[in-house]
C-alpha cells in the first residue's frame, strides 16, 4: 500500500483532529504531552470515549486507559456479562517504535468520524503509551537499524528496565499498574505494537501471535485453524501481505524459522495465562514510517472486522477455556519446539549475499532489493510441553512471603488468610538442583534446569498466612509462576532466593563430637555414609567432607535452606 494512504483520507472538515504524523507528511511522532492531549480530547469531543488514569508508572506520570464504547456503558464487568467482544491495544512498550502509537490516534479518530465501520458491540480500551518514561526520553540515534520517524522515544523505562520482560516478575511500576489494568478489562483479544529487528525482506508487516500450544483449550486450536489464516488473507486484501514474525538467527529465511516462544514475561504470554488470545504486530524497521504506521492501522482494522464477523464465537471460545481452567487437574509446562511438523508460509524476500566490508575488508552480509523473490517456507509453530504438573486442590503460602503475596492479588487471584493456627498434611519441596546465570538479565540473576524433591509432611502455618484455592480463572498463573521448575517461575526470577543460602552452620570440633554420638544412634544412617565412601573416593579422602554429609542429612541441619516455602495440599 502506498505510503500516503492514511495521509489522503482526510477531508478538510477534518483539521481540527489532524496529527504530527499527518502534517508532517507521515515522517513525525509527536511528543508524549501531544499524545495524551489528543486523547483526552477526542474524550472531551466525544461521549463515547472515556479517559483514566490507571496507576502509576516508573516516571512519576499514570498510565493512561482510553475506553471506546459506543453503547455508553464503559464498565467491563457489564460487557462480560453480556458477552461483548472486548480488544485491549497497548502502545509504546517500547517507544523508539511508536507506529501503534500514531496508528492508534488515527483509527480511534476514524471510527468516531465514522470514516471506517466499528460494531458498536465491540468494546475498545487503548493505552496510548505504556513505557512513558522511555517516550519522555526522546532522541534521534538510539534506533539505528529504523527507518524513521525523526524523533522517537527510548528502549528502557525511566528505570532502564524492558518492560516487555516484566509482565510476570512486575519489578516495574508500569507492570504492577498494567497487571490491575489487565484484570479489569480481561479482554479477549490483546494486541501489543512493536517494529521487528533482523533480516530484509518485502513484507512491511510480520506478527507474533499467541503461541497457540501455549494458550491451548478452544482458544488455541480457533486461533490456529481459523483466526491466524483469517488475518493473513484480510492483510493481503489490504496491500499488506504478512508473515510470522521472523526469528532465523544463523539462518536464511528461506530455510523457515520457528514461532517466537512468547513466555509468560511478555505481555502476549502473560495474556496467554489468562485465556487471551493476543498479538504482537511488529512492523518492519527498514521501511518507510508511513507504510508501517500504515499497515499497523490496518492490521487494527482487521482485527475488528474479524470480530464484527465471529467476534460472538471468540468470546464463547474464551469463556470456555476460562471456565474450564477452574477445573484442569494437568498444567503443561517448559514448551520445546517441535521440528517434526510446520506450516508452509508464503515469504517474500531479498537476495542474500557476502560483500566486503568498506569498514574492515572482511565479509558481511547484505541483501539485495533489486532481487526479489517470493517462496514458500516452512513455519514451525508447534511446540510440546516437557513438564507437566498436576494442580494441588491448594497452595499454602507463608504471609511473610509478601512480594508473592502481592503479586498474586494484582492479577485477581482469590486468596484466603487463616484464621487460627493451623497444620496441614502438605507436600514440600526441597531445591535439589539449579543453575545461574552468570550474567544480569532485567535486574535478575535468573535460574534455570531446577529440580526438585518432594516430602509429605504435617507442617504448621500462622494465623494470617494465605490459602490459596486452585479453583479460579486465575489457576493457570498459579502453576506457571508457583511451581518452581517452571523456566518462568517466581523461584526462577529469585523471589525466593534467601532460602538459597544457608542462616545457621556448625563449628567443626564441636560437631565431630556430637556427630559420632548421632551415628551410633542411627546405625542405618552410619551404614548409609560407609556406602557413600565406597562409592565416591573423594569423599571417602576428606574428613571435612564426611563430617558436611553427617550434618546435611542431621536434625541440627538448617531447616529453611534449600526448602521452597510454598506448600501443595494434593487433591
Amino acid at each position: 500500500m502506498a505510503s500516503g494512504f492514511l495521509l489522503a483520507r482526510q477531508a478538510p472538515t477534518d483539521r481540527a483532529y489532524e496529527t504530527l504524523f499527518e502534517r508532517s507528511g507521515g515522517k513525525e511522532t509527536p511528543p508524549y504531552e501531544e499524545v495524551i492531549s489528543y486523547f483526552q480530547r477526542l474524550a472531551a469531543d466525544f461521549e463515547a470515549v472515556r479517559m483514566l488514569p490507571m496507576g502509576i508508572t516508573d516516571s512519576g506520570e499514570p498510565l493512561h486507559l482510553v475506553l471506546l464504547d459506543e453503547q455508553l456503558d464503559f464498565d467491563p464487568a457489564t460487557w462480560h456479562e453480556k458477552g461483548r467482544p472486548v480488544v485491549f491495544i497497548q502502545n509504546g512498550i517500547h517507544p523508539g517504535e511508536p507506529d501503534g502509537i500514531d496508528a492508534s490516534m488515527l483509527f480511534l479518530r476514524d471510527i468516531l468520524l465514522k470514516k471506517i465501520p466499528h460494531d458498536p458491540r465491540v468494546a475498545l480500551a487503548i493505552v496510548p503509551v505504556y513505557n512513558v518514561g522511555g517516550h519522555l526520553n526522546r532522541n534521534t540515534h538510539s534506533r539505528v537499524n529504523q527507518n524513521g520517524p525523526e524523533a522517537y522515544g527510548y528502549r528502557g523505562n525511566a528505570r532502564n528496565y524492558d518492560l516487555n520482560r516484566d509482565f510476570l516478575k512486575a519489578d516495574t511500576r508500569n507492570a504492577r499498574s498494567f497487571q490491575q489494568l489487565f484484570q479489569f478489562l480481561k479482554p479477549h483479544i490483546f494486541i501489543d505494537t512493536h517494529v521487528s529487528n533482523g533480516a530484509d525482506y518485502q513484507h512491511v508487516m510480520t506478527m507474533i501471535s499467541t503461541q497457540s500450544d501455549r494458550l491451548g483449550g478452544r482458544a488455541g486450536s480457533y486461533l490456529r485453524e481459523h483466526m491466524n489464516p483469517t488475518l493473513y488473507a484480510e492483510m493481503e486484501k489490504k496491500g499488506f501481505p504478512m508473515i510470522p514474525y521472523m526469528s532465523a538467527y544463523g539462518s536464511k529465511p528461506e530455510d523457515g524459522w520457528p514461532q517466537f516462544k512468547d513466555l509468560g514475561r511478555y505481555s502476549s504470554g502473560y495474556a496467554a495465562l489468562f485465556s487471551t488470545i493476543s498479538f504482537m504486530p511488529e512492523t518492519h524497521m527498514l521501511k518507510p514510517y508511513a507504510d508501517r504506521v500504515a499497515s499497523t492501522y490496518a492490521f487494527f482494522e482487521v482485527v475488528l472486522e474479524v470480530l464484527a464477523a465471529s467476534g460472538a464465537e471468540i468470546v464463547a471460545h474464551v469463556q470456555a477455556d476460562r471456565a474450564a481452567i477452574q477445573h484442569q487437574e494437568l498444567f503443561p509446562l517448559n514448551f520445546v519446539l517441535d521440528r517434526s511438523r510446520s506450516t508452509p508460509m508464503t515469504f517474500m524476500g531479498y537476495r542474500s549475499g557476502q560483500k566486503p566490508s568498506a569498514i574492515s575488508g572482511k565479509d558481511r552480509l547484505y541483501y539485495d532489493r533489486e532481487q526479489p523473490f517470493t517462496t514458500t517456507v516452512p513455519f514451525y509453530e508447534f511446540y510440546s510441553p516437557s513438564l507437566q504438573k498436576k494442580a494441588p486442590k491448594a497452595y499454602v503460602i507463608p504471609q511473610g512471603w509478601y512480594p508473592v503475596i502481592e503479586n498474586l492479588k494484582r492479577n485477581n487471584v482469590r486468596l484466603q488468610a487463616l484464621e487460627r493456627d493451623s497444620s496441614f498434611q502438605v507436600t514440600a519441596y526441597k531445591i535439589a538442583a539449579y543453575q545461574t546465570s552468570s550474567t544480569p538479565f532485567e535486574g535478575h540473576f535468573m535460574h534455570r534446569d531446577v529440580k526438585v524433591e518432594e516430602a509429605q509432611e504435617v507442617r504448621q502455618f500462622r494465623k494470617g498466612d494465605y490459602l490459596v484455592l486452585l479453583d479460579q480463572e486465575a489457576n493457570r498463573f498459579l502453576i506457571e509462576v508457583l511451581e518452581p521448575e517452571s523456566e518462568d517461575s517466581f523461584f526462577v526470577w529469585n523471589f525466593f532466593d534467601t532460602i538459597l543460602q544457608a542462616k545457621e552452620g556448625f563449628s567443626a570440633y564441636v560437631f565431630e563430637d556430637l556427630a559420632a554420638s548421632y551415628l551410633e544412634e542411627q546405625p542405618e544412617l552410619k551404614a548409609a555414609l560407609e556406602s557413600a565412601k565406597a562409592a565416591d573416593p573423594e569423599l571417602a579422602a576428606s574428613g571435612p567432607r564426611q563430617l558436611r554429609w553427617v550434618y546435611e542429612r542431621s536434625p541440627w541441619k538448617d531447616p529453611a535452606h534449600m526448602r521452597y516455602p510454598v506448600y501443595r495440599i494434593e487433591r
